[in-house]
């Protein structure tokens, strides 16, 4: 027994040693500054940085690696005996793989996860996904496992929509879930259009859109992930469902104004609205159990001795369920549009995005916990690629466990050990769908 834990820990030990030295490797690319998190946007240098990093990784892994009409990144671990050319839209050539053991259309088992960051944001999300994909694919070779169907790491572009304002942006426009026409005249803060950024970056804008012979050829996707709160008590978890959540935009006009010389009782400040909506989300919230939370905000002419003439705000929204969602935002549209009118101020609420609630697809579900028995089953209430994925085929969700429960900061943070199992976790279900 003792020889058998001492060969267990040295694989373990082994496995933490890749995983160190590949997550290393990645560390450098976008970090803003000890203790400052990361600034890795969409499109910018940063990120271009690491899709460069990811396709020299998947290319010294001899994957075949394309870039799709929306600029997310596919890399394919193909069969013996199946050329790439066979499955450049993901399917198998059947003619080249036994019939019996796969679906030509639905063939491809597919993980992966983003590399974009939210402001000064943690290492792990997003990142953790794809350097897990990579290594998933090592341990698999080092079993010598004998693949059946392609294995695809998929790097989706602007999953959280730091730069953009959409949040899985790329995992949207391949679904059709966002217009072509729509996303590509977004702007970021400084007033770049999405296209603007895409052609700077050397892509070709025309084949933005909709692929559903991709997403055809996908069979089940797999996206493991940091997890994001502090539920968990194994190192890995499944995700049950995602939470339905959205982001509203609320404007707030008022009266500019001297800070000096006008009085109090002439004021009709957007500010005092504003930060009442603020109080008001943080009740409503807590008094259903949702989440609710304002990080964003912009005030004109934002000067410290004027009265500001108008406030925007951004409005982050979550909820078990969508009847207390829808509530929850209501109730906070009702409160503020009150004030306004005690504050002689005026308020505008507008949704920007909306995802319902992600019920991950029971059988498949049922194959991982098969797999991997001790690991905890829990919601999330954040929102991600794989949840614009599963309305058209079928996905899960890992986790690994995040000891402080920190996520979007600097000290996000996984055990090495950990994020080891979670990569073992992720080889031991590709296996289980692709062999």
């Amino acid at each position: 027994m003792e020889g058998a834990q001492s060969l267990e820990d040295a694989v373990t030990s082994d496995l933490e040693g890749r995983f160190a030295a590949l997550w290393a490797s990645l560390l450098p690319i976008g970090l803003a500054g000890t203790g400052e998190g990361y600034v890795r946007y969409a499109w910018t240098t940063a990120d271009l940085d690491c899709r460069e990093w990811f396709t020299e990784e998947a290319l010294d892994r001899d994957l075949d690696v394309e870039v799709d009409g929306n600029g997310n990144i596919w890399a394919t671990w193909l069969p013996d005996g199946v050329d790439a050319g066979s499955v450049d839209a993901g399917s198998v050539d059947p003619s080249s793989v036994d019939p019996s053991s796969v679906d030509p259309r639905r063939a491809a088992i597919v993980t992966g996860s983003h590399l974009d960051s939210v402001p000064h944001g943690g290492a792990f999300d997003g990142p953790l996904g794809v350097v897990s994909a990579l290594l998933a694919i090592d341990e698999l070779r080092a079993r010598g496992a004998a693949i059946r169907k392609p294995i695809r790491i998929a790097v989706f572009t602007e999953e959280e929509g730091s730069r953009f304002g959409v949040a899985c942006l790329g995992s949207r426009l391949l679904t059709g879930a966002i217009t072509a026409e729509k996303a590509l005249a977004l702007t970021d803060r400084d007033g770049v259009t999405l296209a603007d950024a895409m052609t700077r970056a050397g892509m070709e804008t025309s084949a933005v859109g909709p692929d559903p012979d991709r997403v055809a050829g996908i069979e089940a996707f797999i996206e493991l992930h940091i997890e994001q709160g502090r539920a968990m008590e194994t190192p890995v978890g499944i995700a049950s469902a995602i939470w339905p959540h959205g982001r509203w935009r609320i404007d707030f006009h008022g009266e500019g104004n001297h800070a000096g010389t006008t009085r109090m009782d002439d004021r009709h400040d957007p500010m005092l609205t504003f930060a009442y909506t603020v109080l008001a989300a943080n009740k409503e919230a807590r008094l259903s159990g949702a989440h609710a939370t304002v990080g964003r905000v912009e005030a004109t002419p934002n000067a410290t001795n004027a009265i500001p003439s108008s406030v925007t705000a951004w409005l982050d929204a979550r909820a078990a369920d969508e009847p207390t969602l829808a509530k929850v935002v209501e109730a906070i549209g009702a409160k503020a549009t009150d004030r306004a009118g005690r504050d002689g101020t005026s308020v505008r609420v507008s949704a920007e995005s909306a995802s319902a609630e992600t019920i991950f697809e029971e059988t498949l579900g049922n194959r991982l916990s098969a797999v991997l028995p001790a690991a905890d089953i829990l919601p999330t209430g954040a929102g991600h690629d794989a949840g614009v994925l599963a309305g058209h085929v079928p996905t899960a969700m890992l986790f690994v466990r995040n000891p402080t429960g920190v996520s979007h900061a600097p000290s996000e943070y996984a055990a090495p050990a950990d994020c080891a199992a979670g990569v073992r976790a992720l080889a031991d279900v590709l296996q289980e769908l692709a062999c």
